[in-house]
Parts: structure tokens; C-alpha cells; sequence
């Protein structure tokens, strides 16, 4: 088995990603590695460069998506291809300088982590996109039970044997976060360079953030359907409770009562099939995560 897979989601990095593989094998030389491209679906010269690429390098391998299904998506194809004791996620924007990826192995080793996630002291993004990641982070940290402390970097480490947990989702709606607190809380971090952007802008967009918040909440979440019943469940109680200030004649009229109970007997009974329809939907659903070319 390899040492380590390095895993490049690829969307517009034509101008980039020859840099980037050249720089992986200067930088990587000490392990036995592989590196694993997944192109999704750029409009770009990106697939043609990829091509390039697989044909002069033994050590990559590479894989193109019919359509751009999202950059998780990508990342999922690549984790289905990994041979390495270790897989390190890592974009195609130069943010994350290559040579990093060196700390991330070498904590994993030397405190046997499942996973490894990199923080930032000077982040380089943008304003929306450290804003964005602070929700998320703040949304997840309650969701996936997560340490509070722990950033949610796209630049990390994941181990085999938890990767080959992860690719068992086979459903439309993958988020790498939330699938690796799934299986494990053997967790660690470790502190990396970040650089601004070699070319281009960022596609992490509002569009991007509310997609991904809805998709943590409601693909990896009951909450909403437990908020509902909690609200029912409320209502009952509260009726009651209307009921028996009226029969001791603290209030005039019970007619509220009434309203407030069928109202918590709606929101009850919906919690409930809410409950039920959701675990089917995490369950069940088929819709292909990706399609390789």
C-alpha cells in the first residue's frame, strides 16, 4: 500500500494544476504517493491539461465528471480511488501550499490520528468566505457534535480505514465533514501556511453558502423535524394547562385551550411523520453522486 493520496478537486484550475502536480512531486519525493484528479466538469482547458498530465506522470491517475456536481462530489470520486494508508484533500488554488501537506503526515503518524484538519493564524480569504465559515463552523459545532475549537478546513488529512467508512454514502447530497464525525472522533489539527490565491477568484459564493447550509441541516440533520414536534408537544402541555386555569376560574374562557390544543395535535403529528420520513429520506436516497466519463 502507498504511503499517500493526494486527492485535487478540479473546477477552472487549467492555469494552476500542471504547476500544482509539479510542485507535488518536488515536494513529496521522500514518500511513495499517487496523486488523483478529478475534474468537475470545468468549462475550462482543464480536462484536456489533466489528460496531459496522467500521461506523463506513472504516479496519477485522473477522472473527469459529465457535468460540475460540486466540489464535495468531486472529492468523493476521488476518496473512491484512494490506495494510500493516508488521503490529503487539498484544492487547486495554491491557497495550501503542497509542501504542508508534509505536517498533516507527520501528525497523523506520530499521534496516530484518523484524521487531520489544518487551521489558519492569517487566513487569505476573503471577508464573505471567512464569514460563511464561520457559520458553518458555529452550525456544525452543534450539528455533528464537533469540538468547538476545531476548524472545518477543506484542507485535511483522512486515514484509510475511515475513508473506506465515508464512501459507503452513496447518496446525492455528500458532506466530507459531516460523514468522517460518523465514524470517528479521533481527531487532531494542525497549524498550516495559507497563501492568497494563485489565479482566479473564489466559487464559494452566497449561492455555495446557503446550499451548504441547508444541505448540513436538512441532509445530516433531524432538527427540524424535532423542533416541530417539540413546538406540538409545547401546545399540548400548554393547553392543558389553559384548562386548568379555567376549571379553577383564573381565566374567563377556555376557548384558546381549544385552538392551542388541535394546533399542538397538527404540529405533533406532523414531528412525528417528519420523523419517520426523514430517516427513510437519509436512508433510501438514490440519486447517483456522481457519473464518470
Amino acid at each position: 500500500m502507498k504511503l499517500l493520496s493526494v486527492v485535487i478537486p478540479v473546477y477552472k484550475g487549467a492555469k494552476t494544476i500542471a504547476y500544482l502536480v509539479e510542485t507535488l512531486q518536488a515536494e513529496l519525493k521522500q514518500y511513495d504517493f499517487e496523486i488523483i484528479l478529478v475534474n468537475d466538469g470545468s468549462p475550462d482547458d482543464s480536462e484536456r491539461i489533466c489528460k496531459m498530465l496522467e500521461s506523463t506522470n506513472a504516479n496519477l491517475k485522473f477522472y473527469s465528471l459529465r457535468k460540475n456536481f460540486g466540489e464535495f462530489n468531486a472529492v468523493m470520486c476521488g476518496l473512491n480511488h484512494v490506495e494510500g494508508k493516508y488521503a490529503v484533500i487539498i484544492d487547486d488554488d495554491f491557497q495550501n501550499p503542497p509542501s504542508e501537506i508534509i505536517k498533516l503526515v507527520e501528525k497523523a503518524k506520530s499521534e496516530n490520528f484518523d484524521v487531520v484538519y489544518s487551521y489558519y493564524v492569517d487566513k487569505k480569504h476573503h471577508f464573505f468566505r471567512n464569514l460563511g465559515s464561520w457559520l458553518i463552523n458555529r452550525l456544525t459545532t452543534s450539528l455533528l457534535q464537533k469540538p468547538a475549537d476545531l476548524y472545518l478546513s477543506s484542507f485535511k488529512l483522512i486515514n484509510f480505514d475511515v475513508i473506506q467508512e465515508i464512501i459507503k454514502y452513496k447518496g446525492p447530497y455528500p458532506y466530507i465533514d459531516a460523514l468522517i464525525f460518523r465514524v470517528t472522533n479521533n481527531v487532531g489539527k494542525t497549524q498550516v501556511l495559507h497563501n492568497a490565491r494563485m489565479e482566479g477568484e473564489s466559487n464559494y459564493t452566497l449561492k455555495r453558502l446557503i446550499t451548504l447550509f441547508m444541505t448540513i441541516l436538512f441532509g445530516y440533520s433531524i432538527l427540524p423535524v424535532r423542533i416541530i414536534l417539540s413546538l406540538g408537544i409545547a401546545s399540548l402541555i400548554l393547553s392543558i394547562l389553559l384548562v386548568i386555569l379555567y376549571i379553577f376560574k383564573v381565566i374567563p374562557d377556555w376557548g384558546i385551550a381549544i385552538f392551542i390544543f388541535f394546533g399542538g395535535v397538527q404540529l405533533t403529528s406532523l414531528g412525528i411523520i417528519g420523523e419517520y420520513v426523514s430517516k427513510a429520506f437519509l436512508s433510501q436516497s438514490q440519486t447517483p453522486q456522481y457519473i464518470e466519463k
